[in-house]
């Protein structure tokens, strides 16, 4: 049996290692993220951006836009406009896709490493 323990009282945690909006753009005001189930995923990375990607089903949208403070919730973007859609790659779980005016978004799933 593994058990835990913690502080009388001290509340304790778990993340999955994520990044917030507000670290990332902290980093790099110009950034161009939105996040999805909890994660934020950055586009215009270079390494990235060489991958040659497909485009697999759709998981979801951009339903607000948010340029204005670092509160992030899910299918919320900065630069991105409602409605955008998001999906997945067939190559990588890491990467999403956003279509957008028939052009093709690459965005990495940023976490810490």
């Amino acid at each position: 049996m593994i058990s835990g323990c913690s502080n009388e009282g001290e509340a304790t945690t778990v993340t999955s290692d994520s990044i917030d909006a507000e670290e990332v753009l902290t980093l790099n005001p110009d950034a161009d993220i939105f996040q999805y189930d909890g994660v934020i995923y950055e586009t215009n990375i270079d390494w990235v951006e060489e991958l040659s990607l497909t485009k697999d089903v759709q998981i979801g949208e951009i339903k607000t836009k948010n340029d204005s403070n670092t509160d992030f919730k899910d299918e919320m973007a900065n630069k991105l406009p409602v409605g955008a859609k998001i999906f997945s790659a067939k190559e990588r779980g890491d990467i999403l896709i956003v279509e957008l005016e028939g052009e093709i978004l690459k965005y990495l799933a940023i976490v810490e490493g």
